[in-house]
């Protein structure tokens, strides 16, 4: 059962008001001077704690996925498991760092080591692909934040 809608006093003085699209301003797309594109307080953060995030993200299951693989996926040598404590180290160590203008670039590189240590086991390759797809779209999203 619906009653009669009640109208809100002093609605009538408020009259909704379109968008307007002026150069420069906030209909265009384009920020305005002063103005943030992203909306975010410090958009370089925010970045560099999607980075980080990342890198931890793939350090935990880096060093989770060994014992799984030894015991499902197969053989596992030494080496394999000393490559994947060691990049995990490395994203350990990266996610510290990505205040520092060449960390980006340091852990594309990661991404492709992570794919080439593929060749000592198979589901090194999956992780490393998995992770340089997320990577990859965390680059979008920086590109796109910080314009």
């Amino acid at each position: 059962m619906t009653g009669p809608v009640e109208e809100r006093p002093g609605a009538e003085d408020h009259p909704a008001t379109p968008a307007t699209s002026s150069p420069g301003g906030p209909g265009d797309g384009e920020p305005g001077p002063g103005e943030r594109r992203s909306g975010l307080r410090n958009p370089d953060k925010a970045v560099r704690g999607l980075g980080a995030g990342t890198l931890a993200l793939e350090a935990l299951v880096l060093l989770l996925a060994i014992q799984p693989i030894r015991v499902v996926g197969g053989h596992l040598s030494g080496t394999a498991v000393g490559v994947i404590v060691a990049l995990a180290v490395a994203c350990v160590v990266l996610a510290g760092q990505m205040k520092r203008s060449w960390a980006w670039p340091a852990g594309t590189v990661l991404q492709g080591l992570l794919m080439l240590s593929g060749l000592l086991h198979w589901s090194l390759l999956v992780l490393g692909v998995i992770f340089a797809l997320v990577w990859a779209y965390a680059l979008h999203v920086r590109r796109v934040v910080l314009g």
